[in-house]
């Protein structure tokens, strides 16, 4: 969404292409919308040679040498496509009221993406960060050290609090929790809270089998229901990859994180 309002601003000359109506199997779905100046393209509807006939298609319109306000095309051999379904592309010049309310429509799916949290600024917080940069989520790292959310960008929301633990009761209903600290302890403390909790929509925690078993325990004799363990996933990123580094940890967590919030939300 950044790239597509920034694009939006850049470039004067352009044609909004966008996923009208989308039947059968096809690569995008119905709300899906690219950019198009005479140069160059920004987002997609799909790829493939459809996406090569929408680009042409736009460029026509905008060179006033032909071109159609809306394509109907089937998704089989004869585009050299076997999707099997059937979309129909609009196509719009980017005149101001076109710009305004796409960039409104851009800004209401901004502020209704899912909500990630990630306690804790060590290396795979970062590495996660990273990972989840380009996807369509708003990420905040809560910390108890402010050194530690140097580096992490300027994009980045941050929160520097005494008790990470206590911040869990204000996070928003829906949201994801993936707790990342320097101690265990800590750690265990904002998973006892956030098990509290039968609203959101995932809590996670790095670790290993061991630690789970030490959390449960100490969950339970803590006073904790021990049925609200069923909501936790500990460790993230499962186990099925043993390469514990950061970057690796972080690819695994963003794809459980994007499985799970990502599931019934129309993209852009």
């Amino acid at each position: 969404m950044r790239r597509l309002k920034a694009f939006l601003s850049r470039e004067q000359d352009l044609i909004i292409v966008t996923v009208e109506t989308a039947r059968g199997s096809t690569p995008r779905e119905e709300g899906a919308v690219m950019l198009v100046s005479p140069t160059q393209s920004c987002g997609t509807i799909g790829g493939g040679h459809m996406e090569f006939l929408a680009v042409e298609n736009a460029r026509n319109l905008l060179a006033g040498t032909g071109g159609d306000s809306r394509l109907d095309i089937p998704l089989g051999p004869e585009i050299g496509q076997c999707c099997g379904g059937r979309v129909v592309l609009s196509f719009t010049h980017a005149t101001p009221a076109a710009r305004a309310e796409l960039l409104d429509r851009l800004a209401r799916r901004e502020a209704d993406a899912p909500q990630i949290w990630l306690f804790g600024g060590g290396h795979v917080s970062h590495a996660l960060c990273d990972a989840l940069k380009l996807l369509p989520v708003q990420v905040t790292v809560v910390e108890s050290r402010a050194s530690a959310l140097d580096g992490l960008g300027p994009d980045t929301t941050t929160q520097v609090v005494a008790m990470p633990e206590a911040q869990v009761r204000d996070i928003p209903s829906g949201s994801a929790i993936v707790i990342l600290t320097h101690d265990h302890a800590q750690d265990f403390l904002i998973a006892a809270e956030a098990l509290t909790r039968d609203d959101l929509a995932f809590v996670g925690m790095i670790g290993s089998r061991t630690k789970r078993a030490t959390f449960s325990n100490w969950f339970v004799r803590e006073g904790g229901n021990s049925d609200h363990l069923a909501r936790l996933t500990l460790p993230v990123g499962g186990t099925a990859v043993h390469d514990k580094r950061p970057e690796v940890i972080a690819a695994l967590t963003a794809a459980e994180l994007i499985t799970v919030l990502l599931k019934d939300v129309p993209h852009v």
